[in-house]
């Protein structure tokens, strides 16, 4: 039998992991300098914005753009925009983060979850289905970890079913279907701008939208209703200030310039190892649906526990001993891990929105079973566009040592 580092055997890697490369430099010191040397650091009133905006629009291939504070602040302002109120439901992903979901339960909307493809990760449009009652408003589609959802069918759904569709693309920069951005196809598109992205100006959010009326909507929707475009200020709904400013929009147009070279690198690492891991039996890559590009802000592959004999922890224990990074799991379902969902609790001494809704929602464990399974199974690695081959390959040299290890072991039980 195969002996493991953690065993006492020899280690995969010896060689410390790379640290992650200097990610801001003069490109961005230029475009700072210049958005101080105007005497304004009012978005609408400077120019950065303006050309961020504009080369973010060429880059992705949206109509237009609308820049605010951070990534939760466009999802929130994108599910306003679609018109989601109170007695509403919008329906989304159960792996995902709070960012997701605060637009809605802020709007008096109920998030509903719809499962995911046991192996692609994501929601599918025959998930969603599932979920939809009369009183659901719109979707929000998660692109989770660089990988694009089977977002067409998803389309196609949305516009029989008249639902509005926002994708949550702040960990899938760059990641396209037949060659399109994932964040166009839908009536928004949304990015984050977080330091932990791909491309970041220490925070900062994104909404891609095609057509006037929902660029306005959007607009609206992160300024405090205050419509820039003809100066009134009528007001006709409340909405927050998720206002950016000239210095994070000035990073983010140093930062979009390297925006392609950076999904690049990542799809090509992501590829490398998912090439490598069809290999190695009860292992499984990410599946990427067809005509998909992945950009990798990290990577899930799932441990076949029965096959295999052990669990997620141990074999990522068993990994980090041979000198390879990795964890088990990613974040819990969020109908299991938030408090305020399960308690009906998200405004302190108020059961309201869920006090409200006609259908009371039940978050409980099993609702979403595949999700639970992947989660509870899969093994997180980081890819980095300042990985080499190398980096790589040591962690399929690790990954396929364990596997035929604990594969071993339970034929000789």
């Amino acid at each position: 039998m195969t002996k493991l580092a953690i065993d006492g055997g020899p280690k995969v890697r010896t060689k410390p992991w790379p640290p992650r490369n200097k990610r801001f430099g003069k490109e961005e010191l230029r475009e700072l300098k210049e958005a101080l040397d105007q005497n304004t650091l009012f978005y609408h009133h400077g120019q950065k914005t303006k050309k961020m905006c504009a080369k973010m629009a060429r880059v992705c291939g949206a109509e237009f753009v609308v820049p605010c504070s951070s990534g939760s602040a466009a999802l929130h302002g994108a599910t306003k925009a679609c018109g989601v109120g109170p007695g509403d439901e919008v329906i989304t992903c159960p792996i995902t983060d709070a960012g997701t979901l605060l637009g809605i339960v802020y709007e008096g909307a109920i998030p509903i979850f719809a499962d995911i493809d046991p192996l692609a990760y994501n929601i599918t449009a025959a998930t969603i289905e599932k979920r939809i009652t009369p009183r659901t408003r719109a979707v929000i589609v998660v692109h989770l970890a660089g990988c694009p959802a089977d977002i067409k069918p998803i389309v196609r759904l949305c516009k029989r079913r008249k639902l509005k569709l926002i994708e949550d693309c702040a960990q899938s920069w760059g990641a396209k279907v037949d060659g399109q951005w994932v964040g166009t196809f839908g009536d928004f598109g949304c990015f984050s701008l977080n330091d932990f992205k791909h491309i970041s100006a220490g925070d900062g959010g994104l909404i891609v939208t095609h057509g006037k009326e929902q660029y306005r909507m959007a607009w609206l929707s992160i300024d405090k209703c205050y419509d820039r475009m003809t100066g009134e200020r009528g007001l006709d709904f409340v909405a927050p200030n998720y206002r950016i400013t000239e210095l994070q929009s000035a990073v983010a147009l140093a930062q979009l310039g390297k925006v392609n070279k950076i999904t690049a690198a990542r799809h090509k690492l992501g590829e490398r190892l998912s090439r490598g891991l069809r290999k190695i039996p009860g292992v499984n890559p990410p599946k990427i649906p067809m005509g998909g590009y992945a950009t990798y802000w990290f990577y899930l592959m799932q441990i076949d526990t029965k096959r295999l004999g052990v669990d997620a922890k141990t074999f990522c224990q068993a990994m980090n001993a041979e000198g390879i990074p990795a964890h088990a799991g990613y974040v819990d379902p969020v109908y299991l891990s938030y408090k305020y969902l399960r308690r009906k609790t998200a405004f302190h001494h108020s059961r309201w929105p869920f006090s409200a809704a006609k259908v009371k929602p039940n978050y409980k464990k099993g609702i979403c079973p595949n999700a639970e399974t992947v989660l509870r199974n899969c093994v997180n690695f980081g890819v980095g566009e300042w990985m080499s081959n190398r980096e790589i390959d040591d962690a399929l040299a690790a990954v396929a040592k364990v596997a035929a290890h604990y594969r071993e072991r339970k034929r000789g039980r």
